[in-house]
């Protein structure tokens, strides 16, 4: 029996729907691996890649096996990487006066990459966190009850000038304290590398969807806990309109790209940043959001293609132009067929 009843509509939002062809015409976001950038951890020694238990699918490699990685992820399309070293734990302490050795193992890192991969971009964490017995992000006040702010920005500005020197693209303080990115790039400018450009983590909240990364990298070990508290640096969960007073800051001290992490629970704090600069914003789905989605993927909950290429694309949607993300490879990988 036919179906006589017709709607009179002009409008019909299905007729780009009906086919693959006409849906892939009038999308309006585009994923490439060149949006993405590939989160590396680095230890060291001789040894295989060490698999992180908390993070499926992501190791800690040597540096001979970092650089053959980054020649894989080269050649996917991926233009840059961003290094975070774990630490033999005997070189910690208080102050984290392994960051400024000319010998640091992200140093040799970086070296290493560049002469191997030189057109590769590289990165690198600005920030105390793995070279403190205590996990924080910078020194501590002598009565331990809070990170010592002006001391702290004082070994991050000349921890970026090594990096810098090392050969690095991009330097990419994840601390959190107030003034770094003005005064690393007064001292990057007076060690004659002002070409050295600075992402700041610039709305980088106080999050539980940090403990993977934090085993990764051996701060979670080193602190005793998972779940070590920043919030005395790091931004309340529940503020939008505290991201807009650190990007203006970090927009007038030198910043060069912007950044929002984590990225999949705060789509809102990227579109607010996106309307408020004209800087180039990145995002990072951080290990957390990570480790959930291949979770739930591994129980048979979800497709683990499906959503992690959704997850990518509704933070490029909600204005990125760029993303950190351990599922750079495999995206990569798919999105080149």
């Amino acid at each position: 029996m036919s179906n006589s009843f017709k709607l009179n509509l002009v409008q019909r939002p299905r007729r780009l729907r009906r086919t693959a062809e006409l849906r892939a015409l009038v999308e309006e976001t585009a994923l490439r691996p060149a949006d993405l950038i590939a989160p590396v951890f680095v230890i060291d020694g001789k040894g295989r890649p060490e698999p992180i238990e908390s993070m499926p699918g992501v190791f800690r490699y040597t540096i001979p096996d970092l650089v053959k990685e980054c020649g894989s992820l080269r050649k996917l399309g991926i233009l840059a990487v961003a290094l975070f070293p774990k630490l033999d734990p005997r070189l910690k302490d208080e102050d984290g006066t392994a960051a400024l050795r000319e010998d640091a193992l992200i140093l040799r890192a970086v070296r290493a990459v560049k002469k191997a991969v030189p057109n590769m971009i590289v990165m690198t964490d600005i920030a105390l966190d793995p070279y403190t017995t205590h996990g924080h992000d910078g020194v501590l006040l002598s009565d331990r009850s809070d990170v010592d702010n002006d001391r702290t920005v004082a070994i991050l500005a000349k921890m970026a000038v090594l990096h810098a020197s090392a050969g690095v693209d991009l330097v990419a303080p994840s601390d959190m304290m107030d003034g770094r990115v003005g005064a690393i790039r007064r001292a990057l400018d007076a060690a004659d590398r002002e070409g050295t450009a600075i992402m700041a983590y610039t709305a980088k909240y106080a999050s539980a969807y940090y403990g993977p990364f934090r085993d990764a990298v051996g701060s979670a070990k080193a602190s005793g806990t998972r779940s070590l508290d920043k919030r005395g640096y790091q931004l309340n969960p529940a503020n939008r309109r505290e991201a807009v007073t650190e990007l203006r800051l970090d927009e007038a001290e030198g910043a060069d790209i912007v950044m929002v992490k984590p990225a999949g629970l705060y789509l809102d704090i990227i579109r607010e940043l996106r309307f408020a600069t004209r800087k180039p914003i990145a995002a990072y789905q951080v290990s957390g959001e990570y480790s959930q989605i291949q979770a739930a993927a591994r129980l048979g909950w979800l497709d683990l293609a499906q959503c992690r290429r959704e997850s990518l694309v509704s933070i490029k949607r909600a204005g990125a132009n760029m993303i950190l993300t351990y599922f750079a490879k495999d995206v990569a990988a798919e999105l080149n067929g």
